[in-house]
């Protein structure tokens, strides 16, 4: 009997079934270890010794491999065909030898791109050793990482409070994010105007011409600049007569693309399906793992993380047979369409994202498949099989005509384009290429019979105005698309890395554009000023072709690693002597169109408009950066620094102090304000000013002298209880407007309630509250679970459930939230564990840990729980990097 590691468990029940009684399949649910999230894990004094850990969730499964390949005849390591899944096989086999189970067993590195029967005999049939140059690159990989995160972020904590943290690829992407913000808050817009004519041909069949030349000019994409220039042009085409000039028709041949990559697939989801690229991640794992159709387990495309453009030979055998089935001959190229992959590391260069079998068409399978399953089946398939058809043919058609005016004369051009054949057409779109349609491409479609030399009726001539518009914000789709382009990180780390700038809260998605919160860009601009060689475009790109020639065998690993650490480290010595004022200073200037908006007086953005002298600048505290004044605490002028900008401040008249009048109690001014959670009102000044935030749904600019006022006497006093004596009272807290008597809240329905209700209304809102709750109270049940994912490794089930705040994986007494990215009804198992076993470090409700901590109960308590917090964080931080393999 011979043991086979692989990485997901959801891949056993099919390959113990192809291999038969003489294999025992167990999964290592991906990486076993990890550097710990600790100082020391990479040594650069001792030629960067790196030191591993197995952590607490891998220990058993690491012993049941241990267990089996005891009693075995060998080993065969089947971990996923990329860098990562080489890596995992290796650390399989390091953690084994020093167990000494091994013996003189042979061990044997097998990959297969596919779950199927096929593919997982082949690989048996030959196996290879372990592939050392691609693990030199993992591990040259995961100390580059490991030093720009450990040695970066700390002096983020230092020199910038409220950051994060900082990556070798993370904040190059955040950088592209911030440099497009840049960009689109620098662009100033220009006016132009376009002109076309509606025109009949004898025939009376109508068509569009658009104005492309005049005064013996060739008018270019925006040569008409203002108004005036546009109605002298209209002018002379409302008078003008028209005459066909030249017609060409042209054929042209379009080709279908190549099937899908990892990078191109995250693409085309996000274009066609809205998926972002940590969902389509998740179902492709899904579907390359396998799915029950008919009561048997079958993968359904190959391995998902690819950087690939060619499909095996009998794929592509398979897909012409299936051509000629659905769509016929016509639509089969004479020979097979082969294409080169831009890969720059030929060993990586695995075999494109294909279906396993293109005779299970999209409509065979779709019973088996839920509906995300279905809709990411159904673009692979499509995309896969439309690589082998033939080329759509369509015929281009240009007219040219003149337009005479008394002798002068004008040109305008209608295009038109006519599919003849569809090809590829037929089975795949790409909904990206149509988006990218210039406003000419737009209007092509069929044209009239048109004859040359014939003359025109006009019907009518339109002048229409435009402004330039700012380059988009990106996408994930798009960024992804622009970081394959710059080659700055690989297939496998785009989705994560997307992952990591939200849950840093360095990026927000607002309608699936990418948007840089402040915090980003200070984080960029911090960066860009004092490590700029580490955030540029083609240092992080060279770095990624070295890793490249590492894994291809051309380049010493430990040699990559002594360059780099040589200057990284002497720069971060620098920053060192590094003052706070010289961060200010620095993002002061990097920053001003953001922090120091121009005014509409045109006086200095920098000075304090409060108190006259001030000079406004960048202020850290504790929750991040926000404007202030020099002359602080004399003068206590703050304001929010927002992703939106100042700008957006000061259209509301917040981007300094708005008076609006004083209270009529103490004669103190009341004032409008923007602060770093929003604008609110402020009475008087000084530290002990008091303050209200403005409800939700209230707008500043609605904000009169009634309002102010009423806000920021709340809490208001509505009068005593018939009953007790006591007073009812009013005010908005955390979870919205409330009605208070002797400590019991209940809810208001309206913000607006809570300055009109009655004595009358509240008694009855506070009764109803208390029949509601019953004498003894209301206690909340526990949710009901959305999803049974089965039983945990060390026992008892684990559930998807509902809760007040958001979907999340309950084990026993441990809950942990699921990201905002994933779906709860797709929560695999092994991702439900690696969530857990996050959350375990953190909670006190393990199996083990509060026994620990309970035994101390005799001792120092205080040090005990100091010593559970600092155990508990870090296993947090050594925890969360082990979900790579899990199908996220």
């Amino acid at each position: 009997m011979k043991v086979v590691v692989v990485e997901s468990p959801g891949k056993i029940k099919s390959i113990n079934k192809y291999l038969g009684p003489g294999y025992k399949v167990l999964a290592s649910f991906g990486h076993v270890r990890d550097l710990p999230a600790k100082d020391g894990s990479v040594l650069p004094d001792q030629d960067f010794e790196m030191s591993w850990e197995v952590d607490s969730a891998s220990q058993k499964r690491i012993k049941d491999i241990a267990d089996a390949v005891k009693n075995s005849d060998g080993l065969i390591l089947a971990t996923d065909p990329d860098r990562e899944g080489e890596a995992i096989s290796w650390h399989v086999l390091d953690v084994l030898k020093k167990k000494r189970v091994l013996g003189d067993k042979p061990v044997e590195r097998v990959v297969f791109n596919a779950i199927t029967k096929k593919a997982v005999l082949d690989a048996i049939a030959s196996p290879r050793d372990i592939d050392v140059p691609l693990v030199d690159a993992y591990l040259a990989r995961r100390a580059l990482d490991y030093l720009v995160g450990f040695n970066l972020s700390p002096v983020l904590w230092r020199k910038l409070p409220g950051a994060r943290s900082a990556g070798r690829v993370q904040s190059v992407a955040l950088r592209l994010v911030c440099d497009r913000e840049t960009e689109i808050e620098r662009f100033v817009s220009e006016e132009y105007w376009n002109l076309s004519a509606l025109l009949r041909t004898p025939r009376g069949d109508e068509f569009k011409a658009k104005l492309v030349s005049a005064d013996g000019k060739r008018l270019q994409g925006r040569a008409i600049k203002n108004g005036e220039e546009a109605n002298r042009l209209k002018t002379l085409l409302d008078g003008a007569a028209y005459t066909v000039d030249t017609i060409e028709a042209k054929p042209v041949k379009r080709n279908p693309g190549p099937p899908f990559t990892t990078s191109t697939l995250q693409q085309a989801a996000s274009s066609n399906l809205g998926f972002n690229a940590s969902r389509t991640m998740q179902v492709a794992q899904k579907l390359y793992e396998g799915v029950d159709i008919g009561g048997e387990t079958v993968g359904l495309i190959t391995y998902m993380r690819t950087d690939g453009v060619q499909m095996a030979p009998e794929a592509i055998d398979g897909a012409r047979h299936a051509i000629a089935d659905q769509f016929g001959d016509r639509y089969l190229p004479e020979k097979p369409r082969f294409y080169s992959t831009k890969a720059k590391n030929a060993q990586e260069a695995h075999e494109a994202i294909r279906p396993t079998d293109f005779n299970r068409s999209p409509d065979k399978v779709r019973r088996y498949l839920d509906a995300d399953q279905a809709r990411l089946y159904e673009l692979v398939w499509k995309r896969g099989i439309a690589s082998q058809m033939a080329s759509a043919e369509i015929e281009r058609t240009t007219v040219e005509i003149l337009a005479d005016n008394n002798g002068q004369k004008a040109g305008l051009r209608a295009v038109g384009s006519v599919i003849r054949f569809d090809g590829f057409l037929a089975a795949y779109v790409d909904s990206r290429e149509d988006a990218d349609k210039t406003e000419e491409d737009e209007e092509d479609g069929r044209l009239p019979e048109i004859n040359a030399r014939e003359k025109l009726d006009k019907r009518k001539v339109d002048a229409s105005q435009h402004f330039t518009e700012p380059p988009p914000r990106y996408s994930e789709a798009s960024l992804i698309k622009k970081m394959e382009e710059l080659g700055i990180g690989r297939p496998s780390t785009y989705a994560a890395t997307l992952t990591t700038l939200r849950d840093r809260e360095y990026v927000t998605i607002d309608k699936r554009k990418l948007v840089p919160e402040a915090k980003g860009r200070l984080v960029t601009a911090f960066l860009e000023s004092f490590f700029t060689k580490y955030v540029e475009y083609d240092f992080t790109a060279d770095l990624e072709e070295k890793l490249d020639k590492i894994s291809a065998g051309e380049l010493d690993w430990k040699q990559v690693l002594r360059e780099f650490w040589q200057d990284f480290f002497a720069q971060i010595e620098d920053t060192k002597e590094l003052r706070v004022t010289n961060v200010l200073d620095a993002l002061n200037e990097a920053l001003a169109p953001l922090v120091f908006p121009k005014r509409e007086d045109g006086s200095d953005p920098r000075i304090c408009q409060v108190c006259g002298t001030g000079q406004l600048s960048l202020k850290l505290g504790k929750y991040g950066a926000f404007v202030g004044c020099s002359n602080y605490p004399e003068c206590n002028y703050t304001r929010q620094l927002s992703s939106e900008g100042g700008a957006e401040a000061e259209a509301n008249g917040l981007n300094e102090p708005k008076a609006i009048g004083a209270d009529p109690h103490t004669g103190e001014q009341l004032t409008l304000r923007s602060g770093r959670f929003g604008p609110y009102i402020q009475r008087g000044d000084g530290k002990d000013a008091k303050r209200a935030s403005l409800p939700k749904g209230w707008k500043p600019e609605d904000i009169d002298y009634e309002k102010a006022l009423a806000l920021i006497n709340l809490p208001r006093d509505v009068g005593k209880h018939p009953e007790t004596g006591k007073m009812i009272s009013t005010g908005i807290g955390r979870y919205g407007p409330f009605v208070l008597h002797d400590g019991t809240y209940a809810n208001l329905e309206a913000v607006e309630d809570v300055f009109t209700v009655g004595l009358n209304r509240a008694v009855t809102v506070l009764a109803e509250k208390q029949s509601k709750n019953g004498a003894s109270g209301r206690t909340r049940g526990t949710p009901t679970a959305l999803k049974e994912l089965g039983d945990h490794p060390d026992g008892g089930a684990i559930t998807v459930r509902d809760g007040r705040y958001g979907p999340y994986v309950n084990w026993g007494k441990v809950n942990a939230t699921l990201p905002k990215s994933m779906d709860p009804q797709s929560v695999t198992m092994e991702q439900a564990i690696a969530l857990i076993v996050e959350k375990g470090g953190k909670a006190s409700a393990g199996k083990t840990k509060p026994k620990k901590v309970a035994a101390k109960a005799g001792g120092d308590t205080k040090k005990t729980a100091t010593k559970a917090k600092t155990a508990a964080k870090a296993t947090t931080k050594k925890a969360a990097p082990k979900a790579k393999k899990t199908g996220t």
